[in-house]
């Protein structure tokens, strides 16, 4: 368990570098950013699959596209939430996505869902309003409701990883989204497309880095550790983010815009402990 801990840490502090460093390219475009997030990543699952001799193209491959399509869609709304809002709000609100998933899932893949869920689902979402209601003075709505879309379509991504199951390796799901990433952010990116110089190469290039081993770390976290304890630590990611977001960013957070981020976490929290639990 000790173990487990200390990986989904370490994946925390792997998201929340990769927010810190998206929010301070802000002289790139959201696109160009994408293109390098996900070109990064492609130097380590390329070469995992190939050594492995895993068939890059997998079984399932129009799922996999269209899960692809839409997580490159909720990374590219998240990102642009990043220059809008202070970043633990941006995350906070990402961190819906779940809950989406969950209600998709209902009337998608039939599954059920606990009364008690309701409740838990109701005291997140009561931090929304509060983050979007209370809080217009410090905080554009367009960043919020950027944030909140992104989480829309990060849920219909829970839905098709659930749909595609274990017919194809991880490694090839994660692969599609990154070849597909860097192939349209890298169009999209063309028209403003600004040439890095010294160290934005470096802090580019490293969130690939950053993403990929925060992704591999929460798995690990997960296979060795009770999901239902060790799935509530990734929520760290939010305390990380808004800590380095007021001594880095000197960005300000009202006392409403905290109460909204404790409820979103509280409610997603007690949401993953109620549905792992055996």
């Amino acid at each position: 368990m000790k173990k487990a801990i200390q990986y989904m840490i370490i994946s925390a502090l792997a998201f929340t570098l990769l927010n810190v460093f998206v929010k301070s390219l802000k002289d790139f475009s959201v696109y160009q950013i994408v293109f390098f997030r996900a070109l990064g990543s492609l130097f380590f699952t390329i070469p995992f699959l190939l050594k492995n001799k895993i068939s890059l193209l997998g079984n399932k491959r129009g799922l996999m596209i269209m899960r692809s399509v839409v997580g490159l869609i909720s990374m590219i709304l998240f990102f642009s939430a990043i220059k809008y809002i202070a970043m633990g709000t941006a995350v906070s609100l990402r961190y819906i996505a779940p809950i989406f998933a969950t209600v998709f899932a209902l009337f998608i893949l039939k599954e059920k869902i606990k009364p008690i869920q309701w409740l838990f689902f109701a005291i997140a979402f009561a931090g929304v309003l509060i983050i979007k209601g209370f809080d217009d003075s410090e905080i554009e709505i367009v960043g919020v409701l950027l944030a909140l879309t992104s989480a829309l379509f990060a849920g219909f991504v829970y839905i098709f990883i659930r749909k595609i199951g274990d017919a194809d390796h991880p490694v090839v799901i994660v692969n599609y989204f990154m070849i597909i990433s860097t192939i349209i952010g890298g169009i999209l990116s063309i028209k403003n497309w600004i040439t890095p110089i010294g160290l934005e190469w470096f802090i580019l290039m490293s969130l690939g880095v950053f993403g990929y081993f925060a992704q591999l770390y929460m798995t690990k976290a997960l296979q060795v550790g009770e999901t239902n304890q060790v799935a509530p630590l990734k929520y760290l990611e939010v305390i990380f983010t808004i800590i380095i977001g007021l001594i880095w960013f000197k960005e300000v957070y009202t006392v409403w815009s905290i109460v909204g981020v404790l409820l979103i976490v509280t409610g997603l929290t007690l949401n993953v402990v109620t549905k792992k639990k055996a």
